[in-house]
């Protein structure tokens, strides 16, 4: 059995800053697999924000780059996503499956 668990989110003022993690634990080589955070706005379709492969090559998505960074800890079975700057659009829910686990997301509310 493979768990994926997303946190970090909240509601955070536009400009403002939040850091998502992931953790997968369970029967699964973390160390082998990329991960990549996605995100459901809302009433709107899944979009890609940020990949990180086994070898720690990363990319962001287009609406994302300059403000955020992901890294990966396969000690510890996580993926960090820093968010900075953030702006209303980057309202949604978060997820980061690994291979073909979900987990149930965290959501990011980015208002005044």
């Amino acid at each position: 059995q493979v768990q994926v668990v997303e946190s970090g989110g909240g509601l955070v003022q536009p400009g403002g800053s939040l850091e998502l993690s992931c953790v997968v634990s369970g029967a699964i080589n973390f160390a082998d697999y990329p991960v990549t955070w996605y995100r459901v706005p809302p009433g709107k379709h899944r979009e890609l924000v940020a990949t990180i492969t086994k070898s720690r090559q990363t990319l962001d998505a287009d609406s994302m780059r300059g403000r955020s960074a992901i890294s990966r800890d396969n000690a510890k079975h996580t993926v960090l996503l820093q968010m900075n700057t953030l702006e209303p659009d980057d309202t949604a829910v978060y997820y980061c499956p690994c291979d073909q686990y979900w987990g149930q997301g965290t959501q990011v509310t980015v208002s005044a």
